[in-house]
């Protein structure tokens, strides 16, 4: 089976897509990469939150897809819609990569989290997270692929910038210097490699669908029915990371305001067998909680 595979034209996401087309060509197919240009790619000088709720980085490749100029799109997953086109499916998830955030620094001294730093992000999640830890620090705006975003580090008087670990791992440019930020919660389905198809196309589907690894499948149906639930898109300020270890889920969900200055987080566990609502269950308790007026007034100002 011959597969054109549609992706985002930056370094990240044709690596991303060639994953994919190994994969395929170990089970005898061969594949095209078809690159396409996303909102996202093509602004970089509107914040993200500013841009729409979802599908920045999608839509082009939806199009591509109900026209059959490409027969999968390969997505980082915690860009895409919770709610795809409804001629669309997901076929099948990569194997979750690092989904931390870390913080590359500007160089190799030591830095003191306590004086007044200015750390770049085009992340609201980061942003909000970041100032609610450190409420004395400056967040500059930072927009663009990997590569022009480390460029930007460089020529910039800033102290350091976030990045996502996976997205840096993939393309070999982890530098030494740089922090694991352990506290802070990923965005949903950070690390993941989503594979989109068209629903009629069931022989694409059944080509695909081995390639699925189940437990991210499960832990990012989580992450992603949380943000479902909260009525948040991928720019929203919502961080939400699920694992499974021994047949029991444990969940962290959180919603920040932009300001830093609220943070509502939720811890929760359950088993295995009953994953199937317990995002949404962890997202309507974080409502309950204080977590509606929150949105009510993030949604406001957007």
């Amino acid at each position: 089976m011959h597969i054109k595979i549609g992706t985002r034209k930056s370094e990240l996401a044709l690596k991303q897509a060639h994953t994919v087309g190994k994969l395929i060509q170990s089970k005898g197919g061969s594949y095209e990469i078809v690159g396409i240009n996303s909102e996202g790619d093509l602004n970089l000088k509107t914040p993200l939150h500013q841009l729409g709720n979802t599908g920045v980085f999608t839509k082009a490749l939806d199009i591509a897809l109900t026209e059959e100029i490409i027969d999968i799109a390969v997505h980082s997953l915690k860009d895409v819609p919770t709610v795809l086109p409804n001629d669309q499916v997901q076929v099948a998830v990569l194997k979750r990569d690092n989904p931390l955030d870390i913080l590359l620094l500007k160089d190799d001294n030591e830095i003191d989290f306590t004086q007044d730093l200015v750390i770049a992000t085009g992340s609201i999640r980061r942003k909000a997270q970041w100032l609610h830890k450190y409420p004395n620090h400056k967040i500059v705006g930072l927009r663009g692929n990997v590569n022009t975003r480390l460029q930007k580090l460089k020529e910039n008087n800033w102290n350091g910038a976030i990045f996502s670990h996976s997205g840096l791992d993939r393309i070999n440019l982890v530098p030494k210097n740089h922090i694991q930020l352990n506290w802070m919660v990923s965005a949903p389905a950070q690390g993941i490699v989503s594979i989109v198809a068209l629903k009629s196309k069931t022989e694409i589907f059944d080509f695909i669908n081995p390639f699925n690894h189940e437990e991210t499948e499960i832990t990012s149906k989580i992450e992603r029915d949380f943000l479902n639930e909260l009525e948040g898109g991928c720019s929203a300020p919502i961080g939400a990371f699920a694992t499974i270890i021994e047949n029991t889920i444990h969940f962290t969900g959180t919603l920040t305001s932009t300001d830093g200055k609220q943070h509502l987080k939720i811890k929760k566990e359950t088993k295995l067998n009953d994953a199937n609502d317990f995002g949404r269950v962890c997202a309507k308790e974080l409502l309950a909680n204080g977590g509606k007026e929150l949105m009510d007034k993030f949604k406001a100002t957007k």
